[in-house]
């Protein structure tokens, strides 16, 4: 007879193989026919040709019009309908229902849910919509209020010198695990009140999960993905039994497990929403940046001359590699957009990374220029209602950990090119070698 523990797991796993079969087994079988035609939509989804090779594919599109329907679906570059649709609430945010799914496998996809903290499927705020998202909007906004981020400046950095000193004295180092990454990790365990000792193990996790932005994803990934899933949901389900355990405080997560005004699944899929939003994002803004600023280093000495220009910075990194290069809206009633009819139900894809990239917005586009004067128009963050709710936050940790790391290593160098994620949804880099520079000229933190 067949254990029981090992017929569940057998079980488990045939449901979320079916899960994966149509969610992204399917679209896997099609996009590469369709890149291969020469779709551009299907190129940019794919990923297709690595690292910038989705910038001549957003000119593709933005050559046919503000708007293209290619065999794949809607698409725009164009950062004035980018911006008019997240803000119209005609348009809502996609889910497994959205994608036109057949009725039966949409009773796979129903009955394969594994019921873990997808940050990709409600009750995520990412894709819920009002009266839902408001209430889950409102109480988790209570960890970024103005007040609340310009407390955690100052941590931040304390956290950046403790990072630097840690690569002070030598040759090289490997900036995306060993800042990039390290800093962000350490601020999202402060909001959600994790212990230290948890934060190689939500990296790892987080780093499983972020996949699951993507279309087509492979078998492997995808349950990779599940697996890191389940181990932030048995974690963060004993991290809130343990936070109601002990006397309230002010910490604004530790009073969301006490109130109750979320359900179990409600706080642990914000909860994971906040790693992938406040985790993820941050390291790439801040690798995308580094990369960016040695590449440029005329630039970069301009900011040395002038650190009042970094906030300005941060926003033309954001503009010209935005860390999520894409997001999708599903029509709610019939509609004209951009002179096309649009039936309920049709997903519009928004290629974020192409709208900030707009010449009817930004001058010269296809340059990085840290003075740009309205580098802040991008729409990186998204806006609307679902404008991401940690992007001050973001912004902050990278205006702060970027001067901070050219200031401590002023001959800071890369050692060999960076190597991409293989993400196509965050767009950053995997690996950073670099070299630190002559040790005697690396300036000391107080």
């Amino acid at each position: 007879m067949i254990p029981a523990k090992l017929l569940h797991r057998a079980r488990a796993d045939v449901a979320l193989r079916a899960r994966w079969a149509v969610l992204h087994g399917g679209p896997r079988a099609v996009l590469p026919s369709r890149a291969r035609a020469g779709d551009p939509l299907a190129r940019i989804l794919l990923g297709t040709g690595g690292w910038g090779a989705q910038y001549p594919a957003f000119e593709q599109i933005r050559s046919r019009g503000r708007a293209i329907t290619s065999r794949i679906g809607i698409a725009t570059v164009d950062h004035a309908l980018c911006r008019e649709v997240l803000r119209d609430r005609r348009f809502a945010t996609v889910t497994p229902e959205d994608v036109g799914i057949p009725r039966p496998l949409q009773w796979v996809v129903n009955h394969s849910d594994p019921s873990l903290p997808n940050p990709v499927e409600p009750p995520s705020m990412l894709v819920s919509e009002p009266p839902d998202h408001t209430r889950y909007r409102q109480l988790v906004a209570r960890s970024f209020t103005p007040r609340a981020i310009e407390t955690l400046r100052q941590r931040v950095g304390e956290l950046s010198e403790e990072l630097l000193d840690r690569l002070s004295g030598r040759p090289t180092a490997e900036l995306i695990s060993e800042y990039a990454t390290m800093l962000p990790v350490a601020v999202i365990a402060e909001i959600l009140d994790l212990p230290d000792d948890s934060r190689d193990r939500f990296i790892e996790w987080g780093g499983q999960a972020a996949p699951l932005l993507d279309i087509g994803l492979r078998w492997e990934t995808f349950r990779s993905a599940y697996a890191g899933l389940a181990g932030m949901d048995d974690y963060l389900r004993d991290h809130f039994a343990r936070l109601r355990r002990r006397p309230v405080d002010n910490h604004p997560f530790a009073r969301l497990a006490h109130d109750g005004e979320l359900t179990e699944r409600e706080l642990i899929t914000n909860a994971v929403l906040l790693v992938g939003a406040g985790f993820e994002t941050t390291v790439n803004l801040i690798g995308n940046g580094i990369v960016l600023l040695l590449r440029h280093p005329a630039q970069l000495d301009a900011l040395r001359r002038d650190p009042s220009g970094w906030a300005n910075a941060v926003e033309e990194i954001l503009r010209f590699e935005s860390p999520v290069q894409m997001t999708g809206r599903t029509v709610t009633e019939d509609l004209t957009l951009a002179d096309r009819d649009l039936p309920r139900g049709a997903v519009v894809s928004l290629l974020l990374a192409g709208a900030n990239r707009d010449p009817q917005v930004f001058d010269r586009p296809a340059e990085f220029d840290v003075t740009r004067p309205n580098a802040r128009d991008n729409l990186a963050f998204g806006t609307g209602i679902h404008a991401c709710i940690g992007a001050a936050l973001a912004r902050m940790e990278a205006s702060v950990a970027l001067p901070a790391l050219f200031e401590r290593f002023p001959d800071l160098g890369l050692d060999r090119p960076p190597e991409p994620r293989s993400n196509v949804t965050l767009h950053g880099y995997r690996r950073l070698d670099v070299r630190l520079g002559d040790p005697q000229r690396q300036s000391v933190s107080d």
